[in-house]
């Protein structure tokens, strides 16, 4: 079914009874070409661009929950590529260049809104820090205009300019930035991989790896093995279970990283700010909630729940850069599994094992680098080589020296 305005039309003539289920619930095959462990963003993307761009349709998704119901669904839906080193940069901007057709690419309303996002600076070596990841941006063909304080205040007068602890000076502004509604793009994908015939299995876990002499044969899972001639993991904060079961031990740590909205108002925040002097970042939904997040927990866990000293943290930054913030309430928080690798940097590579392949260590990029994710993941499979904008996310870098260390945001909170 292709969707439409003339079909939603339609369809509300006609009481709506003509609506089919937006992808098929699957029951696994005994054999395929490819598995997919993780039906997450970054799964569903790979499944949706092995189909349309190189033609390999004999693929399972494997979940162990439900679609959306990992970091897809558990995020701040903010999507930019304002990055500076060439490992990223490259990346990051192919990925937002995806988020761009995305909607027409899949027929697929995934409400892409490029409102802009605008990071603060509070002092002159923030200043030439963000000139200087500017000017990089610029080089690769980016767009970034770095303001002053009276252009911030044009784009945003409630924020606390006055008599802040840390005064607002200007910030580095990407108007191509914002924000997406993420559940929709996980419906998007399933949708676009499973009308081309790709098999999206839920409340499936993967249990065990399959392995002889050096090659991965398929996998055990709660619905039975299930056999496959390459095998590709993408499970965020579960990495290190998953992959310990192929004998590999990674160099990523499982976080909480919370995320809360506010009640619905007026729009205030017309696009996306993120705080200079602090770990907080704030924009406002089509429904008019405030959503805003901050730092990890700080400590390893596996549960999709976070902290009372975090929600303090966050609404302390908050309430400094915009005091009225005081004045709402939180309705609802939720708890994302993050995969913080030791660098900060993602991994998109082959693994020691012959047809097992490993996506992870997103940090605090996974959901704007899912369209890009997906599509550098395919092209590994279907090639067995590196995209050119992904050939900086090895495994062995750490071995080689070759760290991609934008920021210093790894899996230590005291580097945060």
């Amino acid at each position: 079914m292709r969707y439409s305005a003339l079909r939603i039309l339609w369809e509300g003539l006609t009481g709506n009874k003509g609506w089919t289920p937006t992808w098929r619930d699957a029951e696994p095959k005994a054999d395929y070409d490819v598995i997919i462990v993780g039906g997450g963003g970054h799964g569903l993307a790979t499944a949706y661009y092995l189909a349309t761009v190189y033609g390999i349709t004999n693929v399972a998704v494997l979940e162990k929950g439900w679609i959306g119901g990992g970091n897809v669904g558990r995020n701040t839906t903010i999507i930019r590529s304002n990055y500076m080193l060439p490992g990223n940069e490259p990346f990051y901007e192919f990925s937002m260049k995806l988020w761009e057709n995305l909607e027409q690419d899949f027929n697929y309303n995934a409400m892409v809104s490029q409102r802009g996002v605008l990071n603060l600076y509070h002092s002159d070596a923030q200043r030439d820090a963000y000139a200087r990841r500017g000017n990089a941006m610029r080089m690769y063909g980016v767009d970034a205009d770095l303001l002053d304080q009276d252009g911030v205040r044009a784009l945003y007068p409630g924020l606390n300019y006055d008599d802040a602890r840390f005064p607002i000076q200007g910030g580095l502004y990407q108007r191509r930035g914002g924000t997406v509604r993420h559940d929709a793009v996980a419906w998007g994908y399933a949708r676009g991989a499973s009308e081309r015939g790709v098999d999206i299995i839920q409340n499936c876990e993967v249990t065990g790896m399959d392995i002889s002499g050096g090659r991965i044969t398929g996998v055990q899972t709660s619905r039975g093995p299930i056999r496959a001639r390459k095998v590709a993991a993408c499970v965020a904060g579960s990495s290190s279970k998953v992959m310990s079961l192929a004998g590999m031990r990674l160099p990523i740590e499982s976080h909480v990283l919370q995320a809360f909205v506010s009640e619905a108002m007026k729009p205030i925040i017309p696009g996306v700010i993120t705080y200079g002097a602090g770990h907080f970042y704030l924009s406002q939904s089509d429904k008019g909630g405030l959503v805003f997040g901050g730092d990890i927990d700080g400590y390893n866990s596996y549960a999709q729940r976070g902290n009372l000293p975090v929600i303090e943290d966050v609404c302390e930054g908050g309430m400094s850069l915009m005091p009225s913030l005081g004045r709402a309430k939180v309705v609802r928080s939720w708890g994302g599994i993050m995969d913080m690798s030791m660098d900060g940097s993602p991994f998109i590579d082959q693994t020691g094992v012959d047809g097992l392949y490993f996506n992870g260590g997103w940090c605090y990029g996974g959901f704007k680098a899912t369209p890009a994710s997906g599509y550098c993941y395919a092209h590994l499979l279907a090639r067995d080589e590196p995209h050119a904008v992904a050939t900086e996310y090895r495994l062995d870098r750490f071995q080689r020296g070759a760290m991609i260390d934008e920021k210093g945001v790894g899996a230590q909170p005291n580097l945060h």
